[in-house]
């Protein structure tokens, strides 16, 4: 990982660094920090030579190098400094919260707008909306681009941060150009890793956060990691890590609840981790156990499914949504647990 002393390489430093790795068979990768640039060493950066040469360079503070698998995620990474502001919220200095629609319904408008005005008068931080849905079954509602007309109005009317998951490039690109403030990529995509470093590249030097699910099959902390790798390397690290549940399924549990994970990432990370209850146990009554549960080990936040009449809404609102008077006694109780941690996180 090369630190410059200035904020920035010049284009003229940079291209003489990059000459200087690719003797050595390496490449450089940008990622934009909010106050400095760090550029990540791609390839094996053993050579003592290669190491020299860089440092020896007037504009270099120093060269860390990394003996974990992702260099940009690790805890020891000089990103451990990056800070991820939402709204008027600092991550990791204050507890943040995501509700709203697991499904936008374009063809009931109001209730999406009903949920957005309840989910901020119950202390949300960010605005949930669900625009393409990924589905098992072909036949199953797959999503409506007048969603996005709908996220997006929701957006100025209550003047919350929107967050909306995408699957492809070309939901990407579009959601990118309505200046969507946070993307979701979900579990299903936790390991295409093509889109990954498109979603990296095309949200560079942005204010652009992304939320990154963990993988469905029992993903182990170091894939989750080099998942996340991916996008950080390839220039974005407003990253935040979401733990959502994992198969096989644990009895009458949609997932196996995974909340307990939070610690072990947070071990070898510096990202903050929000997690997901609604999609680990998958019932609305479960949600609220399971989401103090995962402010006791740690959590940054939670991304909660909200909706002010469950069972009107499509997809997974009708099952696992919580209605928005929970929802606020959730956010009460999990600042309460906030404000505890200190007495039981892991150091």
């Amino acid at each position: 990982m090369i630190i410059p002393k200035l904020n920035k390489l010049t284009d003229e430093q940079y291209t003489e660094v990059l000459n200087i790795v690719a003797e050595f068979n390496c490449e450089i990768k940008t990622i934009h920090g909010a106050h400095r640039n760090i550029y990540a060493i791609i390839g094996d950066e053993r050579s003592e030579t290669l190491i020299n040469r860089i440092v020896g360079l007037n504009y270099i503070d120093r060269v860390d190098r990394m003996e974990s698998l992702f260099k940009a995620m690790d805890i020891n990474s000089d990103l451990a400094k990056h800070v991820i502001n939402i709204g008027n919220k600092v991550v990791k200095e204050k507890p943040v919260f995501m509700a709203g629609h697991c499904t936008i319904d374009p063809k009931n408008p109001n209730y999406f707008f009903e949920t957005a005005h309840a989910v901020k008068e119950s202390g949300a931080d960010v605005l949930r909306g669900g625009v393409w849905k990924p589905r098992t079954v072909p036949y199953s509602y797959q999503g409506n681009i007048k969603a996005l007309e709908i996220l997006l109005e929701a957006k100025e009317k209550i003047r919350l941060p929107v967050i909306t998951e995408v699957m492809d490039v070309e939901q990407l690109n579009i959601v990118i150009e309505n200046k969507i403030d946070m993307i979701q990529v979900g579990t299903r995509n936790a390991l295409n890793y093509s889109l990954l470093k498109k979603i990296g590249e095309k949200t560079a030097d942005s204010n652009t956060i992304i939320l990154l699910k963990r993988g469905r099959h029992m993903a182990p902390v170091n894939e989750f990691l080099c998942s996340a790798e991916y996008i950080v390397s390839n220039g974005n690290p407003n990253i935040l890590l979401c733990p959502r549940g994992t198969m096989p399924n644990l009895d009458s549990y949609r997932n196996h609840p995974d909340e307990s994970i939070v610690p072990l990432i947070k071990q070898k990370t510096w990202a903050p981790v929000i997690v997901d209850p609604s999609h680990s146990v998958g019932k609305a009554q479960y949600v609220s156990a399971c989401a103090l549960a995962a402010m006791s080990y740690g959590a940054d936040g939670l991304v909660v499914e909200t909706h002010f009449n469950p069972t009107a809404g499509i997809g997974d609102d009708p099952v696992q949504s919580i209605k928005p008077s929970v929802l606020q006694q959730l956010i009460t109780d999990s600042e309460i647990v906030w404000n505890l941690k200190s007495r039981f996180t892991l150091s």
